[in-house]
């Protein structure tokens, strides 16, 4: 298994807005490292989410290359691409993105309904991840039952249960209080340091991009700095 899980060349993204052609990305280059924390950084219209959704698997490169986990993701099918998307990245989100009427355990199962697994294999996973985030305790309790904070645990329970090459964090803290906030970065940064987990976060705090190992600094969709 290589030591590197990104590889990303000459990333391009460009799309129309009316007549005009806007270049969200115009060639960005770099390597993410296996067990990796990093954050990427920019002002507004800096091309972040544009690349992150590139990253996860969520959108095509206009042109560049771009490796996942030693996979070619640039020229594949919207099929293929929600395969590797479902095996290969875990997506924690600002809003949290919790299915309401359905409990902590029922929402952490959903990224493997599609995947094959048996019923029983797939609530044995779902316990053991939220067990892993500190909410063994709550595991029937729906997102309306449970504070910010801890519905942001179930988000990264979700996110870890395929065991997935990256986890891409968008604003994890950003609809949290302070105290929450501090304990969803904690988290993350244990999961970095004492599971290995390449944690990716998305976000325009200095205090969080502080946190990380690397900093990546997007600008008018270039690469700024990577330090």
């Amino acid at each position: 298994m290589s030591d590197v899980v990104i590889e990303a060349r000459d990333l391009r993204k460009s799309y129309l807005m009316g007549e005009i052609e806007v270049h969200a990305l115009a060639g960005v280059s770099f390597d993410i490292q296996r067990g990796e924390l990093l954050s990427i950084m920019g002002p507004s219209g800096a091309g972040k989410s544009t690349l992150m959704n590139i990253l996860g698997c969520l959108s095509l490169p206009t042109s560049g290359d771009f490796i996942l986990d030693g996979e070619h993701v640039s020229d594949l099918t919207q099929d293929e691409l929600a395969d590797i998307r479902n095996r290969k990245v875990g997506f924690v989100f600002q809003s949290f993105n919790l299915l309401s009427r359905s409990s902590a355990l029922a929402n952490v199962t959903l990224p493997m309904r599609y995947a094959g697994i048996s019923n029983a294999e797939r609530n044995e996973r779902a316990r053991k991840a939220l067990e892993s985030v500190g909410l063994g305790d709550r595991i029937y309790h729906k997102p309306t039952e449970l504070s910010g904070g801890q519905q942001q645990r179930v988000a990264v329970a979700r996110a870890l249960v395929n065991n997935p090459a990256i986890l891409m964090a968008d604003e994890p803290t950003g609809n949290l209080d302070s105290k929450s906030g501090r304990d969803i970065m904690d988290l993350l940064l244990e999961l970095n340091r004492d599971k290995g987990v390449t944690v990716i976060i998305v976000t325009h705090d200095p205090e969080i991009g502080a946190e990380t190992d690397r900093i990546i600094r997007l600008k008018d969709g270039l690469l700024e700095s990577d330090a």
